[in-house]
C-alpha cells in the first residue's frame, strides 16, 4: 500500500502567484513542491479518467467538498484529524444505528388491519395439547405483514346490463353499485393525482407514461384539469392555514428561485416596481418558504411570483390578532427577508448560525487551524441544543440552560473573532476574514437564543421545506402560468403542513374534498391537525387508507 502523501492546500489566487514567479525568477523549494503536488494530481486524475471502471461518484469525492459538512468530516478533509466525540445522550442509553434492524409492524400506519380469529379455538377453550388446562387470549396478536403493488390510479369499469323491449322500444339499465358516483374521478383519485405532482414532484407526463404501461388513460392535460378544480374546492383550508400561521410565535422564511413562464419576459406592473430595491425593475422569480410555529404545530407556506421572503411574511404577518407578544423571526442576514411592516408590529429578528457556520467551512481547506476552534464551538452549542431538547425543557428553561452552557463558548468565540483583526492575524479580505466579519456584524442577531426563551439556533426547519419546491423545479422545470404557481403553492402548503404535523396527506386531501360545504362553513375545524376530530364529532365514518 503506498505511503499517504502530506495535502496541500493551494487557492486560485496562489497558483497565479506562482506562474508570476516562475516567470521572473526560479522557485524555491515550497513553490516546488505545491507545483510537483499538481502534476501529481493531474496525472492520477487522467489515469482515474481513463480507466473504464471509475464512477462520477469517485471524481466527484476526489475533486469536490463532502457532501456532509458535520465538523469531524470537514475536518478530515482539510488533513487535521479529531478524536472521536462522546454522543451518547444525556439518559445514557446507547441511541439505535438508522437503517439497521427490520420496521415495526406500528410503523405501517397507513397499512389496512384485518383481525383473524383462531380458526378452531376461542377463549376458555379446553387446551388440545395438555387437555387440562383452558386458552385465554394474549394481549397482542401475531403479526404478519403483506406489503403489495399496485397503481398510484386505478380504474374499475361496470358493465351496466341493458335489456330492450322489441315492441315499444324501452331500455331498461341495471343500476350501479352503491357510491358508484356520475364523476368518472372519484376524490381519492384526485388527491391521488395533487400528492404525487405537488407532494413527491411527479410531473405529469410521466405519471401519464407509467399509467399508460398499466392501461390506464390519464393524459397530462386531464390531471391538471383536475388539479386546478380541486384546488378551487379546498381553498379555504389554505387561508385558514395563512390566517392561523399569522398568530404564531416563531417564524422562519427564507426564498430559492423559481421560473414562470408567463412572467418570465413579461415586465412587472408598476406596484412592484415601486417596491423593488433602489427603484429598479425586478425581474427574478422566486418561491418564498414560511414556516409558522405554535404550541407545537408547525405551518409551511409557499408564496411564488415576484416578492422576496420579507415581502411574503408581510403578507402573512398582516393578519395577526392585535395584542399578541412579539413574534421572533428567524433568517438568513439577506435584507430581503425582513419584512416591512406596515403598521407597528415589532419583531424579534434572529439570523441563522448554520448559514454563519457555513462560511467558515467553505474556507476550513485553506485555514484549518483558524477553522477547527470556530466549528467546534459550534459543534459544542448545537450539542447544548440537542440534550435540552432530549430533556423535553420549556422554552424558558431551555434558555437557562443554553445561559449557562452555551453563553461561556460564544463568549470565547466572540473574543476570537474580536482578537484576530486586533492583533492583525487575519487579513480582513480574505476568505476567513470575511466569514469572521460576517459573525462580528451579526452577533447580536446570532446570539438572540441566549436572549430569548423559544429562539431557535438556525433556520433549517425552512430550508428543509424549500426542498418541496426545489423538487418540483429539478423534475418539472417551470410553472407555465401564475395560476399554475398558485395552485401549486396551495398544495404544497397543505402537504407540508400535514407531513409537519404527522398527518396522512392523501387521506387529508381526499376528506377535504367530501367535506367541501362543511369546510366552507367552519375551515378552522378541518385543519390537518383537527380533522380526524371533527369527523369524530359529526358521526361521519374514519377515512380509510
Amino acid at each position: 500500500m503506498p505511503p499517504e502523501r502530506e495535502v496541500i492546500v493551494v487557492n486560485l489566487q496562489e497558483w497565479e502567484g506562482l506562474l508570476q514567479r516562475a516567470r521572473q525568477e526560479p522557485l524555491d523549494e515550497a513553490a516546488y513542491q505545491k507545483l510537483e503536488a499538481a502534476r501529481r494530481a493531474f496525472r492520477v486524475l487522467t489515469e482515474m479518467i481513463g480507466e473504464k471502471n471509475t464512477t462520477i461518484s469517485q471524481l466527484r469525492a476526489l475533486l469536490a467538498k463532502p457532501s456532509t459538512e458535520k465538523t469531524s468530516k470537514v475536518l478530515e478533509q482539510a488533513g487535521i484529524k479529531t478524536p472521536p466525540q462522546n454522543s451518547s445522550p444525556p439518559n445514557g442509553k446507547e441511541k439505535p444505528k438508522p437503517g439497521h434492524g427490520r420496521k415495526r409492524a406500528a410503523a405501517y400506519r397507513g397499512a389496512r388491519r384485518i383481525k383473524i380469529a383462531h380458526g378452531s379455538l376461542k377463549a376458555g377453550d379446553h387446551c388440545p395439547e395438555c387437555q387440562k388446562g383452558k386458552v385465554y387470549e394474549q394481549k397482542e396478536p401475531a403479526l404478519r405483514i403483506r406489503v403489495v403493488g399496485q397503481a398510484p390510479i386505478a380504474a374499475t369499469v361496470y358493465e351496466l346490463e341493458r335489456l330492450r323491449c322489441n315492441l315499444c322500444g324501452e331500455i331498461f339499465e341495471a343500476e350501479a353499485p352503491a357510491g358508484v358516483g356520475e364523476e368518472k374521478y372519484d376524490a381519492t383519485a384526485r388527491a391521488m393525482i395533487a400528492l404525487l405532482k405537488y407532494g413527491s414532484g411527479l410531473p405529469f407526463y410521466r405519471l401519464e407514461g407509467l399509467e399508460a404501461s398499466m392501461g390506464i388513460p390519464l393524459p397530462a392535460s386531464t390531471q391538471w384539469e383536475i388539479a386546478e378544480e380541486i384546488a378551487a374546492v379546498i381553498r379555504p383550508a389554505c387561508d385558514e392555514l395563512i390566517r392561523q400561521a399569522a398568530q404564531g410565535e416563531v417564524f422562519y422564511n427564507d426564498d430559492t428561485s423559481m421560473k414562470i413562464l408567463a412572467l418570465a419576459r413579461a415586465h412587472p406592473p408598476p406596484a412592484e416596481k415601486e417596491e423593488a430595491s433602489g427603484g429598479k425593475e425586478r425581474t427574478g422569480l422566486f418561491t418564498s418558504g414560511i414556516v409558522s410555529t405554535r404550541e407545537g404545530r408547525r405551518i409551511a407556506l409557499y408564496f411564488t411570483g415576484r416578492k422576496h421572503a420579507g415581502e411574503n411574511l408581510a403578507r402573512v404577518l398582516a393578519e395577526r390578532a392585535a395584542g399578541l407578544p412579539r413574534p421572533i423571526q428567524m433568517s438568513d442576514a439577506l435584507s430581503r427577508n425582513v419584512p416591512k411592516l406596515q403598521e407597528k408590529l415589532e419583531i424579534l429578528w434572529g439570523n441563522c448560525n448554520a448559514h454563519a457556520r457555513r462560511r467558515f467551512v467553505e474556507v476550513t481547506p485553506n485555514f484549518p487551524a483558524e477553522c477547527q476552534f470556530v466549528l467546534e464551538s459550534f459543534r459544542d452549542v448545537y450539542r447544548y441544543d440537542a440534550e435540552a431538547e432530549a430533556q423535553g425543557l420549556s422554552p424558558e428553561a431551555h434558555l437557562r440552560y443554553h445561559q449557562k452552557h452555551s453563553q461561556p463558548v460564544m463568549d470565547k468565540l466572540h473574543a476570537w473573532f474580536l482578537a484576530q483583526f486586533a492583533e492583525k492575524k487575519v487579513e480582513p479580505n480574505s476568505g476567513l476574514g470575511t466569514a469572521i466579519t460576517y459573525g462580528l456584524n451579526h452577533w447580536l442577531q446570532l446570539t438572540l437564543f441566549l436572549r430569548e426563551a423559544g429562539a431557535p439556533l438556525d433556520s433549517n426547519i425552512v430550508e428543509r421545506a424549500l426542498k418541496k419546491c426545489i423538487l418540483h423545479r429539478k423534475n418539472s422545470l417551470f410553472y407555465k402560468t401564475e395560476n399554475g404557481a398558485e395552485v401549486g403553492d396551495l398544495f404544497m402548503s397543505l402537504i407540508h403542513t400535514c407531513e409537519l404535523n404527522d398527518a396522512n396527506p392523501f387521506e387529508y386531501l381526499t376528506e377535504l374534498q367530501k367535506h367541501a360545504g362543511e369546510l366552507a362553513k367552519n375551515p378552522a375545524a378541518w385543519m390537518p391537525w383537527n380533522y380526524r376530530e371533527t369527523l369524530q364529532q359529526t358521526g361521519i365514518s374514519q377515512p380509510s387508507t
